[in-house]
């Protein structure tokens, strides 16, 4: 393993301590993989999780737990070994709370009982919930867990030291656990299984691709796999504590699955980014009767109250959702789409805008570009995108107006360049140059 530093940072100190104990020779007492019971590094600069930095500390490890962080008072076991940390920072390891980071490329196993969602793989097209299309919940990260995976060093390199890892794939894709990013053997990387179970609610395929095929068809069979999963529950408990006279309930691996994973207390991360889907979402954590955790939030500033009031987990996407480059510049309901997850994006409204005057809806034109400017007053490209939009609607004096926020114009002096550009092309905006010099007093030259 490589340790990547810097004058400035230590990135991984797991690996770091890993690597100084390879270099030492002299016997020191041994933890069970034969690495030094206690590492300590001193006069780093710590940078805690809260509070401020202390310089010149002291932080001593043993076995993968921090014991002890402090200044120089600190004291070090006598057989630890020390690493001199002078002119480094020492930092807490960076957590991603949700990701496929150390997990094998193994394509996912044929889901449910009847076969794939759409079919394939010459299996029939599921044909309604007791088929449990897109489910696999048996899958567990932490077997699937792989030290090969190239994005483990990345990670850590860019100072991730522990993720939650799931499988993908389908509405029920698998259970996730949390890794360790540093071990020489698939299994080191596991610290905890199963931890969560990740749900998608987005149907696949469209119209005809097989059961559910549609956001409404996928939100009734989670529920009804939910509702499945507590009523085979049940009656197991009722069937043990007394089978007489009882029929045994019918096994289900979907419904096992998910029941170990909930006694193991695995929580239930439900994606919603919308404040639709946001309000969605702590609805169906009350309807499934499940621990749920919401991912992804967006717009979670929208519902923040209610969120609050639910007390529900929260764990954000930081990866904002990007207009498309190659897209078709005229897509309004594209841009619609992105602006709903990124209201606050003051060039996605002044494209959106564009594109309405493109299409000759000035009036929409119009409010797009207001909110682009409320956004950000000055911005240019949407002061000029509102005064093409007055000009279209025969609005000269109000166009100039917009203009005159961008240059302003000394008394006295003629229309600037900017100006004349709108005003001298009659053929595009449904009236002349003449009319429009006419209405604010200036000849045409």
């Amino acid at each position: 393993m490589k340790l990547h530093v810097s004058r400035c940072f230590l990135l991984a100190l797991a690996v770091a301590l890993i690597l100084f104990s390879q270099s030492f020779g002299a016997p020191l007492a041994s933890a069970q993989g034969g690495e030094p019971q206690y590492f300590a590094i001193r006069g780093a600069k710590v940078v805690p999780v809260s509070g401020p930095a202390i310089e010149d500390a002291t932080v001593v490890v043993a076995r993968g737990v921090i014991l002890a962080v402090g200044g120089k008072d600190v004291p070090i076991p006598a057989d630890a070994l020390v690493i001199e940390g002078k002119g480094f920072i020492v930092y807490p390891g960076l957590f991603d709370s949700f990701t496929d980071v150390g997990l094998s490329s193994v394509p996912a196993p044929a889901s449910g009982e009847g076969g794939a969602r759409g079919g394939g793989s010459g299996q029939p097209a599921a044909r309604g919930p007791e088929d449990r299309p897109g489910a696999s919940p048996w899958r567990n990260a932490a077997d699937e867990a792989s030290v090969a995976d190239k994005r483990v060093e990345t990670w850590r390199n860019a100072g991730f030291t522990t993720v939650v890892s799931a499988p993908k794939g389908g509405l029920f894709p698998g259970q996730a656990a949390v890794f360790d990013l540093v071990g020489e053997r698939n299994g080191d990387l596991v610290v905890k299984a199963p931890v969560a179970i990740p749900v998608s609610l987005q149907p696949g395929g469209g119209f005809g691709s097989g059961f559910p095929d549609s956001k409404m068809g996928v939100l009734a069979y989670v529920h009804q796999v939910w509702l499945d999963v507590d009523w085979s529950s049940k009656a197991e408990a009722a069937y043990e504590k007394n089978p007489r006279g009882m029929a045994r309930p019918r096994y289900d691996r979907v419904n096992a699955a998910l029941s170990d994973a909930l006694e193991d207390h695995a929580l239930v991360l439900i994606p919603a980014n919308s404040s639709l889907e946001l309000r969605r979402a702590l609805v169906l954590v009350d309807r499934w009767k499940v621990p749920g955790v919401i991912v992804g939030a967006h717009m979670a500033y929208e519902v923040a109250p209610e969120l609050a009031a639910k007390k529900l987990p929260v764990i954000v996407n930081l990866k904002w959702p990007e207009p498309d480059k190659d897209a078709d510049p005229d897509d309004v309901e594209g841009y619609a789409r992105v602006l709903a997850l990124h209201p606050q994006d003051p060039e996605i409204w002044v494209r959106k805008g564009d594109a309405y005057r493109r299409r000759n809806e000035p009036e929409d034109a119009q409010s797009a570009y207001d909110r682009a400017l409320r956004i950000e007053s000055d911005r240019k490209d949407a002061l000029e995108g509102k005064a093409l939009a007055y000009l279209v609607q025969g609005e000269p004096q109000r166009a100039l107006r917009c203009l005159d926020r961008l240059t302003a114009r000394p008394p006295g002096r003629p229309w600037q360049q900017h100006h004349d550009r709108f005003l001298m092309r009659p053929s595009r905006y449904r009236c002349s140059a003449s009319c429009h010099a006419s209405s604010i007093g200036h000849p045409v030259t």
